[in-house]
C-alpha cells in the first residue's frame, strides 16, 4: 500500500512538472553561437517585418477551437552576406507582448534559416497573435524572410497553413 502510495505521489509530481515545462522555444545551443559579440557596422540597412501567427482557430463556431504548433523560421534568402537579426517579438490577439527572443543581435550567415517553435499548449496568442521582427543588412543585400508554418493533428484531422511576413519599414 506505502508503494502503491509513492507511485501515486511520483506521477502526481511528472505531471506537474510536465505542465511547467517551457512552451516555446529557440535552439539555445544554435542561437548562441549566432549571437553578434562586436557592434554592428554604421552603413546597414534596417527593416521592419510583420509576420501573422495562430496560436489557436475556430473550427464551426466562435466556441470551439483547435490549438496549433507554429514553427516561425527566420531565413537569410542572401547567398552572399550575413544578416542581423536584432529583434523578435511575440504579441497576442490583443496587440499585448507575449515574450521577446533576442537580448542582443544575432547573425545568420548566407542561405541560413534558424527557428522559434510556438508549442501547441502555447495558446497565449490566440487566433490573431503575430511577430515583429528587426533586421539589418548590408545595402543591395536580399531582405531575409520570414515564415510561419502552423499545424495539428487530432484523431484523423490534421490541419496545416503557412503565413508569410510582410515588411512594415
Amino acid at each position: 500500500m506505502k508503494n502503491l502510495f509513492l507511485l501515486i505521489c511520483s506521477t502526481i509530481i511528472l505531471v506537474a512538472c510536465e505542465d511547467q515545462a517551457e512552451m516555446s522555444s529557440i535552439d539555445p545551443v544554435n542561437w548562441n553561437k549566432k549571437t553578434l559579440n562586436h557592434p554592428m557596422p554604421d552603413s546597414l540597412e534596417h527593416g521592419r517585418t510583420y509576420l501573422s501567427v495562430y496560436s489557436e482557430i475556430y473550427s464551426m463556431s466562435e466556441h470551439k477551437t483547435h490549438d496549433l504548433t507554429a514553427t516561425i523560421s527566420l531565413r537569410n534568402t542572401s547567398y552572399i552576406d550575413s544578416i542581423f537579426i536584432t529583434h523578435a517579438e511575440y504579441f497576442d490577439t490583443k496587440g499585448e507582448s507575449i515574450r521577446n527572443y533576442i537580448k542582443q543581435p544575432i547573425f545568420l550567415t548566407p542561405l541560413e534559416t534558424v527557428e522559434i517553435i510556438i508549442d501547441e499548449k502555447d495558446n497565449q496568442g490566440g487566433s490573431g497573435a503575430n511577430f515583429i521582427f528587426d533586421w539589418s543588412i548590408k545595402p543591395n543585400t536580399t531582405q531575409p524572410l520570414f515564415e510561419g508554418v502552423m499545424i495539428t493533428t487530432s484523431g484523423s484531422l490534421g490541419l496545416s497553413f503557412t503565413t508569410q511576413g510582410k515588411r512594415i519599414e
